[in-house]
């Protein structure tokens, strides 16, 4: 079993980073990641590229990561979770649920609080996309439509952007459910 860590990649001071197991066989981290002091990522880890991980973040078993998602200092991750791309967590808060893209999550339980419009906007997204995956999170959370109705609703009044696209498929494929 092997661990695969991408070019660029920065590792600091007393990280542990696990190979994998007879399951996936493998732990792999992308380009140009950020793991700061402390942290651990367990066996059969996957990490997509330009992800940070603050100091002393805690990873079980067969997490996902998905690119350029940041986590904060000291959170500790559930096993089998998948954390979507472009999204922010918080510092200090427990992830035991998957966590869609382009949101922040925080608080306790961990609860969706808006989209991380900053990280979106400093990676080049387009005012009038994140307008539409604000219009998609308003159906998810803010609206009084379970799971379901909302990415039917979804499907019918947003237009289907890849970034849509990628919403759904994450929220039809999760196993853990969403926070």
């Amino acid at each position: 079993t092997t661990t695969e860590v991408g070019a660029g990649t920065v590792i600091r001071e007393y990280v542990t980073i696990h190979r994998g197991t007879g399951d996936k066989w493998q732990t792999t981290l992308g380009k140009n990641c950020l793991i700061m002091a402390y942290s651990h990522i367990a066996h059969d880890c996957e990490i997509g590229d330009n992800v940070i991980l603050s100091n002393a973040c805690n990873m079980a078993g067969h997490v996902t990561i998905q690119e350029s998602a940041i986590i904060g200092g000291m959170v500790p991750i559930h096993q089998f979770v998948t954390i979507g791309q472009h999204s922010f967590i918080g510092g200090g808060f427990r992830v035991s649920k998957d966590v869609p893209p382009y949101i922040l999550a925080s608080n306790i339980p961990l609860k969706f609080n808006g989209l991380n419009t900053v990280g979106l906007k400093r990676r080049g997204f387009s005012t009038e996309i994140i307008s539409k995956i604000k219009q998609a999170y308003n159906l998810i959370y803010r609206s009084n439509l379970n799971v379901s109705q909302a990415l039917e609703a979804i499907r019918d009044s947003i237009p289907q952007t890849s970034e849509i696209r990628i919403i759904v498929n994450f929220i039809e494929n999760c196993t853990r459910g969403i926070i």
